[in-house]
C-alpha cells in the first residue's frame, strides 16, 4: 500500500559510487548497482536519513512523496537473509576454483622463491614479508590457521601498487586482507570480516585505504563488522596518497551498529 511519506532520494549526477551509505543504512537498503547507489526496494527505506552523513558528495537527500510503507518485518527478512546466504564452499585447505595457487597456505622463509633485489651495485635482496595465502577477502576463510591471533591489515586493492615500500613499512608482521570497497559487496565483506572476528582471537586491525572517496568505506566496514562480532579490537585508519605517501592515521570509532 502506498501512501505520501519521508524516503531516500539518490542523485545520480552527484553519486561517485563510493559505498558509504550502503555501510551506513542499518536497514540495508541500499546497494550499488552499475556503480551507482540504488534504493533496493521502498519499503526497505524507514525515511530517517541516517545514511545522509555518510555521502562525501550530497548524493541523497530525504524527500516526501507517495512511496511503499516501511516494512519493519521485511527489513528483518532481508538482513537475516543476507546473513545467511551461503559464500562459495571453502576449507582450510583448498578454494572452490580448484586452482593450486589459491590453496591456503602459511609461508615459511624456504618459501620465498624469485626474491626481487635491490638496484645498484649492492644487490641486496630485499625478500618477501608475505607470510600466508590467498589474500583476498573474499578467498579466505574465516577458520584458516593463519588468522589465530593475527595482527590484521586490511588493505584497499589500490593501496600496495600505489605504495612503493608496502611490505616493508606495512605488511611485516600483520595478516593481509585485500579487497575494494567500491566494487565487490561490503555487505559480503562485513558478514566475513565479522566471522573472522569471532573465530580467532585478532590482536588488532590497520586499514589502509586511498585519498580517493571510493576507498573511504573500507573502515566503516571493518568498524561494522567488529560491532556485530561482539569484541573489541582496536582499529587504525591509514589514508595513503597517490603518490604513497602517509596522508593521515586516525584511530576508528569501534561504536555500535546503526551509529557508524
Amino acid at each position: 500500500m502506498k501512501a505520501t511519506r519521508k524516503i531516500i532520494r539518490i542523485d545520480e549526477d552527484l553519486c561517485n559510487g563510493c559505498g558509504q551509505c550502503i555501510i551506513g543504512c542499518a536497514e540495508s537498503a541500499l546497494e550499488l548497482v552499475d556503480g551507482k547507489a540504488r534504493l533496493v526496494a521502498e519499503k526497505y527505506c524507514d525515511g530517517l536519513g541516517a545514511c545522509l552523513g555518510e555521502c562525501p558528495t550530497g548524493a541523497l537527500t530525504i524527500i516526501e512523496r507517495d512511496a511503499d510503507a516501511f516494512d519493519e518485518e521485511a527489513v528483518e527478512e532481508l538482513i537475516a537473509a543476507r546473513k545467511a546466504a551461503p559464500e562459495p564452499a571453502q576449507t582450510a585447505g583448498s578454494m572452490p576454483c580448484g586452482c593450486s595457487s589459491a590453496n591456503v597456505v602459511s609461508m615459511s622463509p624456504c618459501d620465498a622463491a624469485n626474491v626481487p633485489t635491490q638496484s645498484g651495485s649492492s644487490r641486496k635482496p630485499l625478500g618477501s614479508t608475505l607470510s600466508h595465502w590467498p589474500i583476498q577477502l573474499r578467498l579466505v576463510p574465516p577458520d584458516a590457521a593463519f588468522l589465530q591471533g593475527a595482527r590484521l591489515l586490511l588493505a584497499a586493492d589500490c593501496v600496495p601498487p600505489s605504495t612503493p615500500n608496502f611490505q616493508q613499512e606495512f605488511l611485516a608482521g600483520r595478516i593481509l586482507l585485500m579487497g575494494c570497497p567500491k566494487f565487490d559487496d561490503a555487505a559480503s565483506y562485513v558478514g566475513k570480516l565479522a566471522e573472522i572476528f569471532r573465530l580467532n582471537d585478532v590482536k588488532d586491525v590497520a586499514v589502509l585505504e586511498m585519498e580517493v572517496p571510493c576507498c573511504s568505506g573500507l573502515h566503516r566496514i571493518a568498524a561494522r563488522a567488529l560491532a556485530e562480532s561482539g569484541k573489541n579490537v582496536p582499529i587504525e585508519r591509514v589514508i595513503m596518497t597517490r603518490r604513497g605517501t602517509v596522508f593521515s592515521k586516525e584511530p576508528v570509532s569501534t561504536a555500535p551498529l546503526g551509529t557508524l
